[in-house]
């Protein structure tokens, strides 16, 4: 795995606003607090998404971008990008591969985060389409486009954006995690982050003890302490 030391620029990319929350705030809070750059890349608006709405396609997706950088300033993270894909229709194209390479390019991150392009038939909650094609993408662009000079040679022409390689990716969402991280000392930053998204979980009662009871089953599994709450991702070397 990549040593501590050596993650100075961390990508995460994800379909909607959230996922990012549930899968990583608690890991990204602890990395911010060690002075890494954390860059938040999100494919759509989350615009078909919310509970009991009154708002239309284009509100929702107005009001969910204000609730993800509420939520990414909860963990310390300013840099948010969004790339206005449709919620619900994201397929892994060339122009998403393409949209997530230049991103690659432009933060040159030693680590990306993703979603699990597979389909977890243990858990299907992570499996929503939209996060597996957003998974292939991110994996595409990492390996091979974002290092290869030739591969979308419009970012170096029209854009100066020389390759980079990432050194690793960690997969979220999937059914055989092999690395896991203790948040215990940044659950309160995680659960501030996922309850900034009032119009995805307001309407949830217990939501907090839910996220808590949540990961900590995820530490007990991982061989935590009791009262420990964990993250768990797969590590995909990609150097």
């Amino acid at each position: 795995m990549l040593p501590e030391a050596e993650i100075n620029r961390v990508l995460v990319v994800t379909a909607h606003p959230d996922d990012a929350d549930f899968a990583s705030a608690g890991s990204v809070a602890l990395f911010v607090d060690r002075g890494v750059e954390v860059t938040y890349l999100l494919a759509t608006d989350g615009d078909a998404g919310g509970n009991e709405r009154t708002l239309d396609n284009s509100g929702m997706a107005a009001l969910r971008r204000t609730e993800q950088l509420a939520a990414a300033k909860a963990v310390g993270v300013t840099d948010v990008r969004f790339l206005g894909y449709s919620d619900g229709q994201v397929v892994p194209s060339l122009d998403l591969r393409r949209d997530i390479a230049r991103v690659i390019r432009q933060v040159r991150p030693d680590l990306v985060i993703t979603h699990h392009p597979d389909r977890n038939y243990v858990f299907v909650a992570p499996s929503h389409p939209d996060h597996r094609a957003v998974g292939g993408a991110a994996l595409d662009a990492v390996y091979p486009d974002a290092r290869n000079p030739y591969a979308f040679p419009e970012l170096v022409e029209e854009e100066g954006l020389e390759a980079w390689t990432v050194r690793e990716v960690w997969l979220n969402g999937g059914s055989t995690p092999n690395h896991w991280v203790d948040i215990t000392d940044a659950m309160d930053r995680k659960l501030a982050a996922l309850q900034s998204h009032v119009s995805q979980v307001s309407h949830n009662e217990g939501f907090a003890e839910f996220v808590k009871s949540r990961f900590a089953a995820w530490a007990e599994q991982a061989g935590f302490p009791k009262g420990h709450y964990a993250e768990g991702f797969q590590v995909v070397p990609t150097a």
